[in-house]
């Protein structure tokens, strides 16, 4: 039997390969942070390092949610 993986839709999100709006999902399988897009199957990993090393200059955040 198959575990079934919970992702979660990120609202405003564009998928780099197709461009379209609000079709990448996150999920997690074995603790490391993917995504993927549900239009055309684009697919990326995400390593706690490459989420450090992105710059938050212009934005106004609050925090950033790690769920664990």
């Amino acid at each position: 039997m198959q575990k079934r993986v919970k992702r979660r839709f990120v609202a405003g999100a564009v998928c780099p390969k197709c461009q379209e709006l609000d079709t990448i999902s996150l999920y997690y399988e074995n603790n490391v942070e993917k995504l993927e897009c549900v239009s055309c199957g684009y697919h990326d990993v995400q390593t706690d390092e490459s989420v450090e090393a992105v710059t938050r200059e212009n934005e106004n955040v609050i925090g950033i949610f790690k769920p664990h």
